[in-house]
């Protein structure tokens, strides 16, 4: 047994710590929202640039003098072996229009050198994995860590489930908080909008609003909304810190909820060994369950093209 397991077991986690591994756009930007929203008492940056993680956190510690009292700082692996979970965003960055899973191959060699220090430092928690490609890397850092799937999640589609709530809202005037929908599959290009479960305060899409919404252009506003704010910006951070906040809050209270996240799929739909986005129930395990939900005939079908696209871009990093 690992014995980031055997911590585990004694019960020495520390479910009081989170690390960050990663402080870059994203990682410094989920450290802040999360000391923002007072969930965890010690925050931990880790990168191999020490003084961009030290910089980062001294300016958070500067901002949380005026939040709620928390310990920030700049430290290594070590300090993460006991964290009750480490959030994964190093990686390759895209530029431009060139696609998330363009720079699997990269990705993939630096987040396998973060998970192999993570686990060799003892670590026992949740491995939760925001690097780009997302799905390719959480299933990437399984595949490195040994330890059970059902902990080590990818924040998958959460946001563009977020992402299609809100395009949603503004086609049919209701709040983003009365719509139910949900994006499946790849979080990228092959994704899913699986505008058959849409309910809006429990109405189906059709009975609330027939013929009112243009499913295929709201559906690629979606998935292009990434480009769109990387091309205006050079990198997306607030939507994906989030997302990593969510799931953070998820499993940390143990709440069970259902979330759009990237997990090993072992047969749902006919699909193996991929990491892709389903509804799953997350709770202090991690994935506790995978939810198959009712999809149309033709989602079911993009989401088997989604995961034959992750397939085979995963054969092609190894």
């Amino acid at each position: 047994m690992i014995e980031g397991a055997d911590q585990q077991e004694r019960g020495i986690i520390e479910h009081h710590r989170i690390a960050i591994i990663g402080a870059g756009h994203v990682g410094a930007t989920a450290a802040y929202a999360l000391m923002l929203r007072a969930l965890f008492r010690e925050i931990v940056l880790i990168d191999m640039d020490a003084g961009l993680a030290e910089a980062e956190a001294a300016d958070l510690r500067d901002a949380n003098a005026l939040a709620r009292p928390a310990r920030i700082w700049a430290g290594g692996y070590e300090d993460a072996a006991s964290a009750a979970i480490a959030v994964i965003t190093a990686g390759a960055a895209t530029h431009g229009g060139e696609s998330r899973l363009a720079v699997a191959g990269r990705s993939a060699a630096i987040v396998g050198d973060c998970v192999d220090s993570l686990m060799a430092a003892g670590f026992g928690g949740i491995i939760l994995v925001a690097s780009n490609p997302v799905d390719l890397m959480a299933h990437a850092a399984f595949r490195r860590c040994g330890i059970d799937a059902a902990r080590v999640i990818g924040t998958g589609t959460l946001l563009d489930s977020s992402r299609l709530r809100q395009a949603l809202s503004a086609e049919l005037g209701v709040a983003p908080g009365a719509i139910h929908a949900q994006v499946l599959g790849e979080h990228g290009d092959s994704e899913v909008a699986a505008f058959s479960g849409v309910r809006v305060g429990g109405m189906g899409l059709d009975a609330f609003a027939p013929d009112a919404v243009d499913r295929e252009a709201l559906a690629r506003d979606v998935r292009e909304a990434a480009y769109r704010i990387v091309s205006g910006k050079g990198y997306t951070s607030f939507g994906v810190a989030t997302a990593i906040v969510r799931i953070c809050e998820a499993i940390l209270r143990d709440e069970h909820a259902v979330l759009p996240v990237s997990t090993l799929l072992t047969g749902e739909f006919g699909i193996e060994n991929v990491y892709l986005s389903l509804p799953c129930v997350l709770g202090a395990g991690g994935v506790e369950r995978v939810l198959v939900p009712e999809l149309h005939a033709g989602e079911v079908a993009a989401l088997k093209a989604s995961a034959a696209v992750l397939r085979e871009a995963g054969a092609g990093i190894g």
